[in-house]
C-alpha cells in the first residue's frame, strides 16, 4: 500500500469516528503517519481537556483506524501548547 493509499484509509477511519467526537464538541485531525505504522493525530475542541480522551484515543480512534488500516500499530495524540 502506498503512503497516499494509507493516508486515504486513515482519513476514512477519522471520517467514521468524527461525528461521535463532534457530537461532544470535539474533533480530530491527522497530522502525519510515521514509518507507515504510527499515526499522529490532534484532538481538538472539547476533546483536548476531556478526562477520558486517552480512552477515546485507544478504544475509539485507534480501533477504528486499525480496522481500516491493519498495519497501523499505534495512534498518538500530539498536544499543541
Amino acid at each position: 500500500m502506498t503512503q497516499e493509499e494509507l493516508t486515504g484509509k486513515v482519513q476514512e477511519a477519522l471520517d467514521e469516528i468524527r461525528p461521535f467526537l463532534q457530537s461532544d464538541g470535539g474533533d480530530i485531525s491527522l497530522l502525519s503517519i510515521e514509518n507507515g505504522t504510527v499515526v499522529h493525530v490532534q484532538l481538538q475542541g472539547a476533546c483536548v481537556g476531556c478526562s477520558v480522551n486517552q480512552m477515546t484515543l485507544k478504544s475509539g480512534v485507534e480501533m477504528t483506524i486499525k480496522k481500516h488500516a491493519p498495519q497501523i500499530e499505534k495512534v498518538v495524540n500530539v498536544e499543541v501548547n
